[in-house]
């Protein structure tokens, strides 16, 4: 600590587990760092620096970043290959340094005002040391519920941010000049030649290699679906010692359990197997703690599997939990993502004026499900949602994707909210479109590449990653995700350039890369993952938490409106209500952010505008 910064850390040990204690410090003791995460080519830039003089205090992956710095300044972040958020003060050249991965594997929280920055990896740093009083950012709160989550690089909370993905921040500790950067960016990505199979078989061999370094023991989440599957080949493919895995399963085998196809294919690759059956009656019992975990709203009820399999991997000591997440988004394994490629290229054929309203009018067929089919019937069988389309393309800006406001639920969500929250909320927030998220430069030109973008920076990151990392660092366990490495990402997206595969069948070039090395029923079996049975698990939750609704925070706040009574999950046609769950998971997590800066505050720690302390994980500058 100096006069004018302070940093400090809790460390989760997965290399050097002895030895790699922080700050990391470099020869002259000039430059400190603090860094969470894990630098997978730590081997190779490690050698090379050796090789140009530079001497190691430690083995920690990590203690590449100070020397690469030395020689690099913020260029370094160029030479790094993995996940990681650090800050690295400069006591010569009197600056801090504040930088987070490409692809936003590990977070980087900003709270800034009155000449000062504070940072942190979670949110409940900086309500809890008393950086910020808990006070809702009311156009988040807006955006949760049309998104599902707060899409980055907004946060929750009035007076914090997200530092983007991909981005670093640059302080002067004298002139106090901040200069914020992108220093990478998906769409930036060269294009990449040669056969795709071929290209994708070599980047997965040496993205296998790279992410299960490691001194502890190393085990993969595995629901039985291609992704999943394919790290667990992956793994154990590379792994120095034995591979586990974790599956999970649900109370009554029904037709969202796939633990039994998980337990067939575990055996086949001879890992150490785990399975986890989730209770409903325990599901409910568990959900303010982990909507609290998850320290952000995110409206998916995934969550629960997501921290039990965490949470049976620390019970069996492995400290490292790989993740299938990122195929999807990058490999059109969602058939409504190539569907907005075609709105778009629709949208702007209307706004060039090759087509009219005509192109609109597509008659759809009925679904089969009951709840699906009032929904179509109420839609006019399509017709009345095309005309809403066209409306919309036509009045919306031609840099806005048609995008998440082009599916049903976007529509029942903003109705629904329109219902549910108080007409001083909808005043607040009106002048803000949720949609500007969904805005790229590329539309116009690549929709195929601006799509694929959009999904890395926001389902993939603010509900896949965001989740994962913070569930799994709640249970003191590291989860990493090859299949979001930053290579094979560029990969992909410059293969793409060439040749457009939107148009084929979900992760068709993913599922010829794969071909060899997964079983031809794992690549034949329709996507799952670890969808959790929701209808069920919504019934238990409002019966043991619904109840917190009517005189909850979000009614204090002004942003729900009162209620007499608790509120149902599901509509009167057995829909689901787009905007109540959400609802009652804001509320669990807002609660335990009160409590959270209610002790704070009771145990006599730094409220607003007192001085700062050592004493709390975070930055101030």
């Amino acid at each position: 600590m100096t006069d004018r910064v302070a940093i400090g850390m809790q460390r989760l040990a997965i290399i050097d587990l002895a030895g790699g204690m922080q700050p990391l410090w470099n020869e002259r003791r000039t430059v400190a760092l603090v860094a969470n995460g894990e630098i997978y080519n730590f081997v190779e830039r490690r050698r090379e620096l050796e090789q140009r003089g530079h001497r190691f205090a430690t083995s920690s992956d990590c203690e590449v970043i100070v020397h690469l710095y030395e020689e690099l300044g913020a260029g370094c972040l160029d030479q790094l290959r993995g996940m990681f958020a650090f800050a690295l003060v400069d006591f010569e050249r009197r600056l801090v340094l504040i930088a987070r991965d490409r692809l936003g594997e590990k977070p980087l929280y900003l709270a800034e005002s009155d000449g000062r920055i504070v940072f942190a990896s979670e949110l409940q740093a900086l309500v809890g040391a008393g950086v910020v009083p808990f006070v809702l950012n009311d156009v988040a709160v807006r955006d949760y519920f049309l998104w599902g989550y707060v899409p980055e690089p907004d946060s929750a909370i009035v007076g914090t941010r997200k530092l983007p993905a991909g981005s670093f921040l640059e302080i002067s500790l004298d002139t106090w000049a901040v200069r914020e950067r992108r220093w990478w960016s998906a769409l930036d990505a060269p294009e990449v030649h040669g056969n795709p199979r071929d290209v994708l078989v070599e980047s997965l061999s040496e993205v296998g290699r790279l992410t299960v370094r490691a001194d502890v023991p190393v085990g993969v989440a595995l629901s039985g679906g291609i992704d999943s599957s394919a790290v667990a080949a992956l793994a154990c493919a590379n792994a120095a010692s034995d591979v586990h895995t974790f599956t999970v399963g649900y109370e009554g085998q029904d037709h969202h359990d796939e633990s039994d196809v998980a337990d067939t294919y575990a055996s086949m690759l001879g890992t150490q197997h785990h399975r986890v059956v989730l209770e409903t009656d325990l599901v409910a019992r568990d959900f303010p703690r982990m909507c609290r975990a998850r320290d952000e709203p995110i409206s998916d009820l995934s969550g629960s599997g997501y921290l039990a399999l965490m949470e049976a991997a620390r019970a069996e000591e492995v400290r490292v939990l790989l993740f299938g997440q990122g195929a999807d988004e990058l490999s059109w394994g969602y058939p409504w993502a190539a569907d907005a490629v075609r709105a778009n290229l629709r949208k702007g054929a209307l706004l060039a004026g090759r087509v009219g309203l005509g192109a609109y009018f597509r008659p759809t067929r009925p679904p089969r499900s009951y709840g699906a089919l009032v929904s179509w019937a109420l839609d006019g069988g399509g017709l009345l949602a095309g005309r809403r389309a066209w409306q919309r393309d036509l009045s919306s800006p031609a840099s806005e994707a048609v995008f998440y406001n082009g599916l049903p639920w976007w529509r029942w969500a903003v109705r629904q909210l329109g219902l549910s929250v108080t007409d001083d909320f909808l005043e607040r927030v009106e002048p803000v479109r949720p949609e500007r998220h969904g805005v790229s430069a590329d539309l116009s030109s690549r929709p195929d590449l601006a799509i694929t973008d959009l999904l890395l920076r926001t389902y993939l990151l603010s509900n896949g990653i965001n989740q994962s990392d913070r569930l799994s660092m709640s249970a003191s366990v590291e989860c990493r995700l090859p299949l979001v490495d930053y290579r094979l990402v560029e990969t992909v997206i410059g293969l793409r350039r060439r040749i457009e595969d939107w148009k084929l069948p979900p992760k068709a070039w993913l599922r010829d890369a794969l071909s060899e090395g997964l079983p031809r029923e794992i690549l034949e079996r329709p996507k799952r993952g670890f969808t959790p049975p929701w209808r069920s698990w919504s019934k238990e939750i409002f019966a043991a938490h619904g109840a917190a609704l009517p005189d909850g925070i979000l009614v204090e706040m002004g942003v729900l409106r009162p209620m007499d009574s608790v509120p149902s999950p599901f509509d009167r046609f057995g829909r689901r209500a787009e905007v109540v769950m959400p609802a009652l998971m804001l509320e669990m997590w807002a609660r335990g952010m009160r409590e959270l800066e209610a002790s704070s505050l009771t145990a006599g720690r730094r409220g607003p505008g007192q001085p700062w302390t050592q004493e709390f994980v975070a930055v101030d500058l």
